[in-house]
């Protein structure tokens, strides 16, 4: 693994406040790591702070294992660093000319500053924007030409603070997947400061979880969304169902837990008598109008649908089987399987599907 940049024992105060207490975070060169949490986790700190822009209290950064511990070492660093803002503080001249402005201070020249600020212009589909003043942009075109600047650059390692925030549906999506494409093709390292379970899923390889300055989790996308660590993590990234248990039985790595008096097959390695988590994400829950003839599934319950809610291009269903459950169906299923609230069905999931956590009394 070769770290770009690593973060131990980072603090940072405002007012005597801590507001950033990070003993350790490394970000992998050539990946997408994105920093997730609710409002007021510290992001926006973090990214600053990993930029050069806010001098930590206490703690050092390291830039492809060098301390950055001096001016020098800090403006060799930030050359190689570009930094997209919420907003997209964009000057009132043209777009050619706020594309080209951190070139220009990198003293390029002209041909040179050409090709880049073209190449980005590129990259995000507004060559035809070069000549329009800033001033009358939409607020996706805006954004589109902030992240063009930065890329112009051609930095080691883009940092973004919610770089989708406040955009409609449409741009979003579109953005989303110009930039997804970009990062692809350019292999450039990006820290990426998200709100939206979405667009964590769409771009990042690696995620970090924060709340109150704090890294309560890190690992793979896979890892934080499939094998949440604590309840907090598992709710925040949409596991919509977490059950209180007690493991009855254990053989070979496959367990019975006893939820609400009933029982619940899973994969792991608790023993008889401990308390856990059962977490279940909706996506992994099938629903079926009967009783299926076949199934690899181990747990099988009959249901009762308490609630559907339409969610864009799918229902979310509210079932009670014993005990409460959240299962996603598409709009067409649902329709095709002629069930509504008040209907009673088969849910059925896997072992697998059953993520464990330990649980205190």
């Amino acid at each position: 693994m070769n770290n770009i940049l690593t973060v131990q024992n980072l603090i940072v105060q405002r007012g005597g406040v801590t507001v950033l207490d990070i003993s350790e975070l490394n970000v992998e060169e050539g990946r997408i790591l994105a920093l997730i949490g609710p409002n007021g986790a510290g992001k926006s700190t973090l990214l600053l702070t990993m930029a050069g822009l806010l001098k930590p209290d206490q703690g050092k950064i390291y830039y492809r294992g060098v301390p950055v511990d001096n001016n020098a070492n800090r403006s060799r660093m930030r050359r190689n660093i570009s930094v997209v803002f919420q907003e997209p503080l964009l000057l009132s001249t043209s777009v050619f000319k706020n594309v080209a402005l951190g070139l220009k201070f990198r003293h390029l020249s002209g041909s040179e500053i050409q090709k880049s600020v073209g190449e980005s212009l590129d990259y995000f589909g507004i060559s035809s924007l070069a000549t329009r003043s800033a001033k009358t942009l939409s607020g996706g075109e805006a954004k589109r030409v902030s992240l063009a600047r930065a890329f112009a650059l051609k930095p080691e390692l883009i940092l973004m603070d919610e770089a989708f925030n406040s955009l409609d549906p449409p741009t979003r999506e579109t953005l989303m997947e110009d930039l997804h494409n970009i990062l692809e093709k350019t292999k450039i390292t990006a820290v990426l400061a998200l709100h939206d379970r979405d667009e964590t899923l769409r771009l990042a390889q690696d995620v970090t979880v924060m709340v109150e300055g704090k890294i309560i989790q890190s690992g793979t996308t896979a890892q934080i969304f499939n094998e949440p660590d604590s309840e907090f993590v598992a709710s925040f990234v949409g596991t919509e169902t977490i059950l209180e248990g007690t493991v009855q039985t254990t053989r070979a790595g496959l367990m019975e837990i006893s939820v609400a008096g009933e029982i619940i097959e899973a994969v792991g390695n608790f023993l008889p008598g401990e308390n856990v988590y059962c977490c279940l994400r909706p996506e992994n829950i099938t629903v079926s109008p009967v009783m299926p003839e076949k199934t690899s599934a181990r747990n099988v319950f009959e249901a009762k649908i308490q609630k559907i809610i339409r969610q864009a291009f799918f229902y979310k269903m509210i079932l009670d089987c014993g005990f409460p459950l959240v299962a996603y169906i598409t709009v067409s299923s649902c329709e095709d399987l002629n069930i509504c609230e008040g209907s009673i069905v088969v849910v059925s999931f896997k072992a697998t599907a059953v993520h464990l956590m330990r649980r205190e009394k």
